[in-house]
């Protein structure tokens, strides 16, 4: 393979910077719903991220991915409010 050639099916910068958000984003909702005190609500919430991610792994519009990083931040937000105000 010649020097700057991209192999077939690799992802541009853009994907790949995209990719990384939505792994970071999983990651943080995962590690919020451990905070979670109750098993039962636990495992529904962790099923629940899981599903979602699952149905949108081959989403390609870069607008749409943008839309669901946004609302899956949003409810990370929610999520992470609920969790401090029960500790208090």
């Amino acid at each position: 393979m010649a020097a700057g050639r991209v192999p077939p099916g690799a992802l541009s910068l853009r994907q790949f910077l995209r990719r990384q958000q939505v792994l970071q984003l999983y990651r943080k909702i995962l590690r919020a719903i451990r905070e979670v005190p109750a098993e039962q609500d636990r495992r529904y919430l962790k099923d629940w991220a899981r599903e979602e991610f699952k149905r949108n792994k081959d989403a390609t519009e870069e607008d749409a991915i943008r839309m669901m990083i946004t609302q899956g931040n949003m409810q990370l937000q929610e999520l992470q409010r609920t969790l401090k105000l029960a500790k208090s």
